[in-house]
């Protein structure tokens, strides 16, 4: 159909219906202007969002505060080198997911996280 046909079969239309048809023919426009993301990317984003337990950040903080204020018991001690091993793990790993998404992208990891708001840990 050429665009006149389909304005004229749009000017048959009631005002409900027309209204109706715009309605989704903007949306139309809106999904075309935005990136979407893909499945892969939506995926890869929930992944890298999930970041570690609060439980298991609670606890390190925790953890970490006795030890700065000398409380730490021996047990404690290795419990806290347990959880940061764990932390490590997950950065680790959001890292390569992180280096995913960017490769999907076809842009640096650096410029993936100025993009998303991401800052490094070690910048901080």
């Amino acid at each position: 159909m050429t665009k006149e046909e389909i304005l004229e079969a749009v000017d048959q239309l009631s005002t409900p219906d027309l209204e109706e048809f715009v309605s989704q023919a903007i949306a139309i426009r809106a999904r075309r202007r935005e990136p979407s993301l893909s499945h892969s990317e939506s995926v890869l984003l929930l992944q890298i969002n999930q970041g570690i337990s609060p439980e298991l950040r609670w606890r390190s903080d925790e953890l970490n505060a006795k030890s700065n204020n000398e409380t730490l018991m021996p047990e404690e001690h290795f419990e806290l080198l347990q959880l940061i091993d764990k932390i490590e793990a997950a950065n680790v790993e959001r890292t390569k997911l992180l280096a995913t998404l960017a490769d999907m992208r076809g842009v640096s990891l650096s410029k993936l996280m100025q993009d998303l708001g991401i800052i490094s840990p070690a910048l901080v």
